[in-house]
C-alpha cells in the first residue's frame, strides 16, 4: 500500500517530487537543526487520487488520523482540547514553487471554547479572538467558497456602525462578535452549519487545498510556466506558531539577498504582532529586517546565522518565512527564492566567485527568457513627463499603460490589444489574470516580499508596491497623488527599478544590456550585471556545439545580427526585398505581356537584388549567407482581391472610369487567386514554372559574390530553394539553377563554389530527406510552414480563432507556433535527421523557423545533433546562451548516468 503521508522528519529535500518543494524544505531543514515547528506532509499522490475520485479516500483520512495522533505526542498537545489546544495550519506545496496559487488555512482545529481558553492563558484576549475571527474568514473564504468581498462587507458594516477606521481598532470583545457575523453570513450562504470539530475542519481544508491545484489561477500559473497539471500538490500540516501574541512576537519574510539586484545584505520584510498572511497580502505595510536589529535583537541575530546556513547548504539565494513568537524564532518554510533576470545574472556569478557553484552549474542557472527580459527598452529619463509619485521598486523594468482597477478590466482591455497598468490597494492571488494581462502592476500597500512583489518577479512584470503617496478608489475607479486625479483609462509610466510614477507615456530607449550586446558600451561602463552576462555568454560560446546564424533580410539587419554575436546569416528572406515601393517590379512583371517590358522589369529586379546582396556580403564577411529564393505566392504582391474588387464596384456603381489598369489588375488577381495560397503555386513550384524570376536572383547572388571575392573580401554565399516535396523536382530545378550559375561564373572568369540546398518545410521532405539528400549540398528545416502542415493549422487563422480556447482548455500545453511540437513536429526533424545522416553523415542540416530562437527549442534541436539554429537578429545572444545551456545540460544528464549505471 503506497505511503500518502511523512512526517517532517522522515523526508529530505530531493523527494520534492512526492512531498512537494515545501515538505521536502521543511524535512530538510529539521535535519539541519533549524527550529521548524512540527508537522506532516500529505504527498502529491494523495492529492492526485483526491482529485480523481472527488474525496478523501479511507485509506488518506486514517493515515491523516494516526499523522495528528503522533504530532500530538511530540507536541505534548491534543488536537480540539480545550484546555491544551494543538492547533495547525494547512498550506499547499507543488514540487515547483507558486507562490500565492493554492491556497492555506491557519488556526485549524479552534473553536470559541479554545478561543477563550486561549485569552486566558496568553492573557491577551484580542491575540485568542484575532485567530479565532482569521480561522473563521480564512475557513468561510476557502472551504466554504465564500467570496472575500463579502467579508470585507460585514467587516464594513460592522466598523461604520461601531464608529472605527480600522480593524486594528477592534477591541478583544468586537473581534469576537465580529467573528460570529462571519460564521452567520457562512451559514446563510452556504445552508450548512459552520464546523466547531478540530478533526472535520482539517479534512476539509485538506480537500480545499487539494482542489486549490485546479483553480483557475493555479492553472493560469502553471499554463504560464509550463508546470505540468499532472504533478498535484502536496498538504503539510503543521503547528502553529503565534506572531500576533504580543509586541515581542511577529512574522516576516526575508531573502539571503536581494532578489531585484541581486546584491548581497539584509533583505526582507518584518510586521510586528501579525500572521504571515498579513505580510506576504500586504494589507499593511511592513517595517524592514533592519528593524528586527533593535526590536528583536536575539531573533535577529539567530535569523542571520540561520540565513547563511540555508544559503551554502542550498548553494542559492534562499526565501524564508519565519515567525517569533513570544522572542523564539520559529521557522516556517524555504525555498530556492523567486528573482529577477538581473538578480539572476549577477547572484549566480558571484556564487562562483563564492566557490559555492562551479561555472556550469551557474549557466544552468540563467535563462534566454531572462537575458531576453534584460533586453527590452527602458525609459528616457531626461523626458520631461512629471513624476507624480514614488513607491517601492519591487520588480524592475519599464511599463506603460492605460489605468486599470480590477483584474477582469485588465483582461478585457489587454485581449482589446491595449497596454495596461493594474492599479490596487493591495493584490491578492485572485488578481493573478488580470496581473498576467497588465503591463506593470502599481499598489498603494505592501512590500517587497507582498504578493504583488514575488509573483510580478516570477512573472518578469514591472512592478511598484507600497506607493503609500498615491490613494486608491476601486469604486471610483480614480487614485490620487500629490495633487493629481489619475482616472481609469488614463496612461500612466511606471518604474519597476527605480519606484517612480510618471504621467502619460514615457520615451523609451534601448537598454544598457542591449548597448551592451551591440558592443556599443565601454568596458568602463560595465556594471556587475553586464559583466555576469558577458561571463556567461562567453562560457556559453566555449562550450556549446549549436551554432547560431540570423535570419536577416538588409545589410543593417546583418550588421545587428553580427553585432550580437551571429557566425552567418541562415535565412535571407528575399521576397522583402520587394515590398514597399520595389512591389510595383513583381506587378509590372506580372501584367505584362510584352517579352521586352518583362525583361526589362527583370534586369531592374536583378540590379537592385545585386545591390542588395552586396550589402550583406559585407556586413557578414568571412561568414556563411543563407538565401532563400522567392517562396511566397505571386499574388502577395498584388492588392488583396476583396479590396481591389470593392473599389472597382464602387466607381461603377458611382458611373466612375475604371482604368485599364485596374481592370488588368483584378483579372490578374483573380487568376492568381487560390483557394489555399500557403500549399499552391509559390516556392520551388513558382520556380518550375516561372524559372527566369529565379534566374535572376541566382545572377544577383553570384554576380555580388564574385565581384567582392576579386577584391580580396571572402564571401560565403549558399542557395536554397523553398518548399521541395520530391526528388525529381528538386533534381529539375537545381540543373536549371547550376547550368546558369556554371555559365556566369565562366563570363566573370572567376572560380566560386556556391552550394546549392533546400529548406525541409513539408512532411514528405522530411520523410524523404534521404533521397533529397542525392541533389541538396545541406538542409534547413523550415519549422514555421512544418508546424502548419502538420498540423492542418493556417497560423494567420487558428491564432485568433481556436486556438486561445484550446490552451485554455489545456488541450494543446503551448502554442505550437511559439516552441516547437517536438512530439509531433519534432519526430519528423529526427527522421529527417536520421534518414540524412544515415547517407549523408557529413551533410549540415540547421533551423531557420522562429523556433530557432524559442529557448525550449533550441534544448530539442541541440539535443538532436543539428549544427545551427537561425533566428531574429534580437534573438541571436538567446540562442547563444541557451545554446549553450543546452551543451552543459546534457554533460550533466550523461554523467548522471554513468553514476546510476556504475
Amino acid at each position: 500500500m503506497e505511503r500518502l503521508v511523512f512526517p517532517f522528519n522522515e523526508g529530505n529535500r530531493s523527494m520534492a517530487e512526492l512531498l512537494g518543494g515545501k515538505g521536502a524544505n521543511l524535512s530538510e531543514m529539521i535535519s539541519l537543526g533549524i527550529p521548524v515547528p512540527d508537522g506532516f506532509t500529505i504527498t502529491t499522490a494523495a492529492c492526485r487520487d483526491f482529485l480523481e475520485r472527488k474525496s478523501l479516500s479511507e485509506q488518506l483520512e486514517s493515515d491523516i488520523e494516526f499523522a495528528v495522533a503522533k504530532l500530538e505526542n511530540r507536541t505534548g498537545r491534543r488536537f480540539g482540547d480545550i484546555k491544551n489546544p494543538l492547533l495547525v495550519s494547512v498550506r499547499s506545496g507543488a514540487k515547483f514553487s507558486m507562490p500565492g496559487m493554492m491556497e492555506t488555512v491557519l488556526n485549524v482545529g479552534i473553536s470559541p471554547d479554545i478561543a477563550r481558553e486561549l485569552a486566558i492563558k496568553s492573557k491577551d484576549p484580542k491575540f485568542a479572538w484575532d485567530s479565532f475571527r482569521r480561522f473563521v474568514e480564512m475557513y468561510g473564504r476557502i472551504v466554504c467558497a465564500v467570496p472575500a468581498s463579502v467579508f470585507e462587507e460585514v467587516r464594513h458594516q460592522y466598523l461604520a456602525a461601531a464608529k472605527l477606521n480600522s480593524p486594528l481598532d477592534l477591541s478583544a470583545e468586537q473581534i469576537e462578535e465580529l467573528s460570529y457575523k462571519f460564521i452567520e453570513k457562512v451559514e446563510f450562504l452556504t445552508s450548512r452549519s459552520f464546523p466547531m470539530d478540530a478533526k472535520a475542519q482539517l479534512l476539509r481544508a485538506v480537500e480545499a487545498v487539494f482542489s486549490s491545484w485546479n483553480s483557475e489561477r493555479a492553472t493560469l500559473y502553471r499554463r504560464r510556466e509550463r508546470i505540468p497539471t499532472t504533478l498535484g500538490t502536496a498538504v503539510n500540516v503543521q503547528m502553529m506558531v503565534f506572531g500576533n501574541i504580543g509586541e515581542d512576537s511577529g512574522t516576516g519574510v526575508c531573502f539571503t539577498r536581494n532578489p531585484s539586484t541581486g546584491e548581497s545584505g539584509d533583505y526582507g520584510d518584518y510586521l510586528e504582532c501579525a500572521q504571515g498572511e498579513d505580510v506576504v497580502s500586504g494589507i499593511r505595510n511592513t517595517l524592514t529586517l533592519h528593524d528586527l536589529v533593535n526590536l528583536q535583537p536575539k531573533a535577529y541575530t539567530e535569523l542571520k546565522s540561520i540565513m547563511s546556513k540555508l544559503e551554502s547548504h542550498y548553494r542559492d539565494m534562499c526565501d524564508i518565512e519565519f515567525t517569533i513568537e513570544s522572542g523564539k524564532l520559529w521557522i516556517l518554510q524555504t525555498r530556492v527564492g523567486k528573482r529577477t533576470a538581473e538578480a539572476a545574472f549577477c547572484i549566480a556569478s558571484t556564487l562562483v566567485d563564492e566557490g559555492l557553484i562551479s561555472i556550469d552549474e551557474a549557466l544552468l542557472r540563467v535563462t534566454g527568457e531572462q537575458l531576453m527580459n534584460l533586453m527590452f527598452p527602458q525609459f528616457d529619463l531626461s523626458a520631461s513627463n512629471e513624476r507624480i509619485a514614488t513607491g517601492i521598486p519591487a520588480s524592475p523594468g519599464a511599463a506603460v499603460g492605460h489605468v486599470v482597477f480590477d483584474s477582469k478590466s485588465a483582461v478585457d482591455e489587454a485581449m482589446a490589444g491595449k497596454r495596461v497598468i493594474l492599479v490596487r490597494n493591495e493584490t491578492s492571488p485572485e488578481d493573478l489574470p488580470g496581473m498576467v494581462a497588465a503591463q506593470g502592476i502599481l499598489t498603494s500597500r505592501g512590500g517587497k516580499t507582498s504578493h504583488a512583489a514575488v509573483v510580478a518577479r516570477g512573472m518578469g512584470r514591472v512592478a511598484i508596491c507600497g506607493a503609500e503617496e498615491i490613494k486608491v478608489n476601486v469604486a471610483a475607479r480614480e487614485f490620487s497623488a500629490n495633487g493629481h486625479t489619475i482616472k481609469a483609462n488614463d496612461l500612466i509610466s511606471i518604474d519597476g527599478g527605480t519606484g517612480a510614477i510618471y504621467l502619460g507615456e514615457m520615451r523609451v530607449v534601448e537598454s544598457t544590456v542591449s548597448q551592451y550586446l551591440q558592443n556599443s558600451i565601454s568596458p568602463q561602463k560595465f556594471t556587475p550585471l553586464i559583466r555576469a552576462i558577458e561571463r556567461f555568454l562567453t562560457r556559453a560560446d566555449i562550450v556549446r556545439t549549436l551554432d547560431v546564424r540570423a535570419n536577416a533580410d538588409t545589410a543593417a539587419d546583418c550588421d545587428l545580427a553580427r553585432n550580437f554575436g551571429a557566425e552567418g546569416v541562415g535565412l535571407v528572406r528575399t521576397e522583402h526585398m520587394f515590398l514597399g515601393e520595389r512591389r510595383t517590379l513583381v506587378e509590372t512583371l506580372i501584367l505584362s505581356d510584352s517579352a521586352e517590358l518583362r525583361t526589362e522589369v527583370l534586369k531592374e529586379m536583378e540590379e537592385l537584388q545585386y545591390q542588395d546582396f552586396l550589402g550583406i556580403y559585407l556586413a557578414m564577411e568571412g561568414l556563411p549567407v543563407t538565401v532563400r529564393l522567392l517562396d511566397p505566392p505571386l499574388h502577395e504582391f498584388l492588392t488583396d482581391k476583396t479590396e481591389l474588387s470593392l473599389s472597382i464596384a464602387k466607381k461603377e456603381a458611382n458611373n466612375q472610369p475604371v482604368s485599364d489598369h485596374e481592370k488588368a489588375l483584378l483579372a490578374a488577381v483573380n487568376r492568381l487567386h487560390e483557394a489555399n495560397p500557403m500549399m499552391g503555386l509559390r516556392g520551388v513550384r513558382l520556380g518550375v514554372l516561372i524559372p527566369e524570376l529565379f534566374i535572376m536572383q541566382v545572377r544577383a547572388i553570384t554576380r555580388a559574390a564574385a565581384d567582392l571575392l576579386r577584391t580580396g573580401i571572402r564571401v560565403k554565399p549558399e542557395i536554397m530553394i523553398p518548399l521541395v516535396a520530391s526528388q525529381r523536382e528538386l533534381l529539375y530545378f537545381r540543373g536549371v539553377l547550376e547550368e546558369e550559375i556554371k555559365s556566369l561564373l565562366v563570363d566573370l572568369d572567376t572560380t566560386l563554389e556556391i552550394p546549392i540546398g533546400s529548406m525541409l518545410e513539408t512532411p514528405r521532405a522530411a520523410i524523404t530527406a534521404a533521397k533529397l539528400a542525392d541533389y541538396s549540398d545541406f538542409f534547413s528545416f523550415g519549422t514555421n510552414d512544418l508546424t502548419q502542415l502538420t498540423w492542418a493549422f493556417s497560423r494567420d487563422d487558428v491564432e485568433h480563432s481556436f486556438l486561445p480556447r484550446y490552451l485554455d482548455l489545456e488541450l494543446l500545453p503551448f502554442s505550437p507556433f511559439e516552441s516547437l511540437d517536438q512530439d509531433g513536429v519534432g519526430l519528423l526533424l529526427r527522421i529527417a535527421y536520421d534518414e540524412v545522416k544515415a547517407v549523408k553523415p557529413h551533410l549540415k542540416l540547421g533551423v531557420c523557423g522562429e523556433h530557432g530562437g524559442d529557448p525550449a527549442s533550441i534544448h530539442f534541436f541541440h539535443q538532436l545533433g543539428l549544427d545551427y539554429v537561425s533566428c531574429s537578429p534580437y534573438r541571436v545572444p538567446i540562442a547563444r546562451l541557451e545554446a549553450g545551456r543546452a551543451a552543459v545540460l546534457t554533460r550533466k544528464l550523461i554523467t548522471l548516468d554513468e553514476k546510476a549505471t556504475a
